[in-house]
Order: structure tokens, then sequence, then C-alpha cells
């Protein structure tokens, strides 16, 4: 189960990274286009310091993840573990107050909520069996 869950976890970090990139990389371009934004909105300034801000919060959970995910894979340690509990947990937790801010949100909420909800569930799993 840890292995799976550190797998997942990995997921989770790598698709934060995408966001960071579609956020802070190439947003007047492809990024606006996946938040649904118009070349209008984009080009507003504070938008842009917006979203650039944003995408490296991505980034900083999807260091921490990644991080976690790979010294638990490489020795189980305790440590590894709780980065990735405090990663994913926020992973979630910002999928959460996405769709329930708005609703229309869903899908981006699921897409960013999934892979953590699916490491964390592996992790109490692991925890109670053990």
């Amino acid at each position: 189960m840890l292995t799976a869950a550190a797998v997942f976890a990995a997921l989770a970090g790598l698709l934060h990274v995408y966001i960071w990139a579609m956020e802070s990389l190439v947003f007047t371009t492809k990024g606006r286009k996946v938040f649904g934004l118009s070349a209008e909105e984009a080009a507003n300034p504070s938008v842009q310091d917006l979203f650039y801000n944003q995408g490296f919060y991505n980034l900083f959970l999807a260091i921490g993840t990644l991080t976690g995910a790979g010294i638990t894979l490489a020795d189980g340690c305790g440590v590894g573990t709780a980065l990735i509990v405090f990663g994913t947990g926020s992973m979630l937790g910002a999928a959460i107050v996405l769709v329930t801010h708005n609703a229309t949100m869903l899908r981006g909420a699921i897409v960013q909520g999934t892979f953590p909800l699916i490491a964390l569930v592996l992790l109490a799993i692991n925890c109670l069996t053990r």
C-alpha cells in the first residue's frame, strides 16, 4: 500500500508541475485556454500576476510531494510519508475549496484532487493495516 500511495502522490506532484507550467510559463498562450480565459482577460497584468503566483504555490506543493514520494519509495521513511500527507492534503484541500466556492469548477477540482485523494486513502489503509 505504501508504494502505491507514493506512486499516486508522485502523479499528483507531476500534475501540479503541469499546472505550474500552465499558470506561470505559458499562461498568456496555452495556459489561459486551459483555464477558460479569453486573450483579453489573460492580458490583464493583475490576472497574470495572480496566476503566476498561484503557479508557484502549485510548484512548491509538487516539490514537497515528489520529495516525499521519492523518500518513501527509497526507504519507507516516516519523513517521506509526512511530506506526502502535507502535500497531498493541501492539494485535496485546495480542490475542495475550489468546488465549494464555485460549483462550476467541479471538473477542475476532480482533476486537481483525485490523485491526492487516492494517495491519502492508500496511506490511511497502510496505517490501519499495519
